[in-house]
């Protein structure tokens, strides 16, 4: 088997995009067989992105009362979770989050509101406070849900240069976790994104029940959208959601997915986000040796992270180094 991961992982290097057939074995690799299975995975991100990490932040900027029945989510309606719940913060708290981290290793920070799409006027809110920082030390992303092509050209002249939309699983799963939109809603908004010029970052959360072949499924669907970045997230399970009580990933098949993702979408930025810490427990140092080239750093929506200043010594300990 190792011989087997290291000759696909070269052929990917030299340009080659493996059969479906390969990239099915690759998503049933036995568990015995996955610590060879990242052998592959980590040659891949060496070569596109050698020991440098993206590191990535987020702002909650609009927190609860959202009208989607995603099952996993702490922020729907249909769930009695008991988080904060607020409006969209002000003009000044939201500048002073986006800048906080323009003197640190960040590279990149993003506002995410909740809901099933941002109203016009505080779209245009949020292009008004980016407008008026500076991108010489820190790029921007907003994550405001389900856009058209003139929010997304009121975004990019503000000098947001990244849309965050993440699929959340592939197309045969999508229906057992949200039902009150759909797929191609998600997939339409990647695409208006793109026609508007802006980068894209979608990817998608695991442990709801996904298999491997439907993880294999979502890569595939992300690979023919060209998106620049896939952020990974693992499943923080939430009391009052259908999900609290899900059979959590193991870490193991954690670096799975990861690895999976990496052979898929050799050359994309593979950003590993909400659930970590938690999922992977003591092995999520292993995460570049699974082939993410980035993690994101700080607090999540309405969960807990680890702290920059944490990520970056384990980035230095491990002979990384966050991207200049």
């Amino acid at each position: 088997m190792f011989e087997n991961f290291i000759k696909t992982a070269s052929m990917i290097i030299n340009g080659q995009t493996p059969d479906i057939s390969t990239y099915q074995q690759i998503a049933n690799t036995k568990p015995a067989d996955v610590f060879q299975l990242l052998a592959g995975a980590d040659m891949i991100r060496e070569k596109y992105f050698k020991k440098q990490v993206h590191l990535c932040t987020i702002t909650n900027g609009k927190s609860g009362k959202c009208s989607e029945d995603c099952r996993f989510c702490s922020q729907s309606t249909y769930h009695d979770t008991r988080i904060d719940v607020y409006p969209m913060l002000d003009k000044e708290t939201l500048g002073q989050k986006a800048t906080a981290f323009i003197d640190t290793p960040v590279h990149r920070h993003s506002i995410v509101t909740s809901g099933k799409r941002l109203p016009k006027n505080e779209i245009k809110d949020i292009a008004d406070i980016f407008s008026e920082l500076s991108t010489d030390q820190l790029s921007y992303c907003a994550s405001l849900g389900i856009l058209d092509k003139d929010d997304f050209y009121c975004l990019k002249n503000a000098g947001i240069t990244r849309y965050h939309h993440n699929l959340e699983t592939c197309r045969s799963h999508f229906n057992n976790i949200c039902t009150t939109h759909s797929y191609d809603d998600r997939i339409n908004t990647i695409k208006e994104a793109k026609k508007a010029g802006m980068s894209v970052c979608a990817g998608g959360l695991f442990g709801i029940g996904e298999t491997m072949d439907q993880v294999l499924e979502l890569a595939l669907d992300l690979k023919a959208l060209d998106v620049d970045a896939i952020p990974i997230n693992f499943l923080t399970p939430v009391k009052g959601t259908p999900l609290a009580k899900a059979n959590p990933l193991t870490p193991w098949e954690c670096l799975k997915i990861i690895a999976i993702m990496r052979y898929v979408l050799p050359n994309k930025e593979i950003i590993i986000c909400g659930g970590r810490m938690l999922n992977l427990k003591l092995l999520h140092p292993l995460v570049f040796h699974a082939g993410a080239s980035g993690i994101m750093t700080g607090s999540y929506l309405t969960t807990q992270g680890n702290q920059l200043q944490d990520d970056i010594e384990m980035i230095k300990q491990l002979g990384f180094k966050p991207r200049s």
